[in-house]
């Protein structure tokens, strides 16, 4: 299991993290998902031992990462600005990471050219963005990592190569049981693929919980006529007699509640992870305020 627990970071004063943490189950993909400025990318820093907390525990498997290059050598991380030598190719990257990732395999990374088609001897800062975070890919998933670790993975790929990607993730996971962490954005595309999502907010965890738990606790209420009494009402909004009322919940719970103010029609729905975050966030205009959707 990949786990912070209690980490507090703090920078010129300015409290970053604060008492936070998060649990990763071996094998899960998890989404780490939060507006600007949540902590989420000091929280990744830790993840990967970049960052000494200021106090708590960063650990993989119960041993800490921090300054541990066993426990780092069973992660690799593709952070949203890449980094690479100068005037290293994607051959001289390989030789690299082989020194880097006793796990790293070559025959997976000479099968890999067939999927990104990269070339293999040109500087890879001659690469376009998206090129880059092929070549990121191509080298993270041939080190054969038992943990992955991706801070907006999938920006400036195509739709094509976002697809294949993440395809490439899940067969990893379903084959080697790949422990994969996502922090990003784009919450439609973490909604395909994640099982389990955290929710930060101000260096702290708001909610954390499998993805299933958390679509099946929160719901879009519909109605029209009298309103049930003793909801948690998350957020409330009408349109002509219509009202919308986003509820934390059992769905057996609000079925009955509702039914029994006899109200003239009401609808119970699904909300997606992009509703589910912006109402914990604490309603729609604050939090459009603060994400990049």
């Amino acid at each position: 299991m990949l786990e912070l627990s209690h980490i507090t970071k703090a920078f010129s004063g300015f409290k970053a993290l604060d008492d936070l943490s998060l649990q990763v189950p071996t094998g899960a993909v998890y989404g780490l998902v939060g507006p600007n400025g949540a902590g989420k990318s000091t929280a990744i820093r830790h993840l990967t031992g970049v960052y000494r907390p200021d106090s708590g525990e960063a650990n993989l498997d119960s041993s800490p990462i921090y300054e541990n290059p066993e426990a780092k050598q069973r992660i690799a991380s593709i952070p949203d600005e890449v980094f690479y030598f100068p005037s290293a190719s994607l051959e001289d990257m390989r030789i690299f990471y082989r020194g880097l990732y006793p796990t790293f395999d070559d025959k997976l990374f000479a099968e890999l050219y067939d999927v990104f088609k990269l070339p293999k001897k040109s500087p890879i800062r001659r690469f376009s963005k998206g090129m880059q975070k092929q070549a990121a890919f191509h080298l993270a998933l041939s080190a054969r990592p038992e943990v992955l670790i991706l801070d907006e993975p999938v920006d400036g790929l195509d739709p094509i190569m976002r697809r294949q990607v993440m395809s490439l993730l899940l067969g990893s996971v379903a084959e080697h049981s790949m422990t994969v962490l996502i922090s990003s954005h784009n919450l439609r595309e973490l909604e395909d693929v994640c099982d389990h999502v955290g929710i930060m907010d101000h260096g702290k965890m708001l909610l954390e919980r499998s993805l299933a738990d958390m679509q099946g606790l929160t719901h879009k209420l519909q109605i029209v006529g009298n309103i049930p009494q003793g909801l948690e009402v998350l957020h409330e909004s009408s349109s002509g007699r219509l009202k919308t009322l986003i509820v934390r919940g059992k769905v057996e719970e609000i079925n009955a509640r509702a039914a029994a103010a006899k109200p003239d029609y009401f609808d119970l729905l699904p909300l997606s992870l992009e509703e589910i975050f912006i109402y914990e966030l604490g309603g729609v205009q604050d939090a459009v305020k603060n994400i990049l959707l």
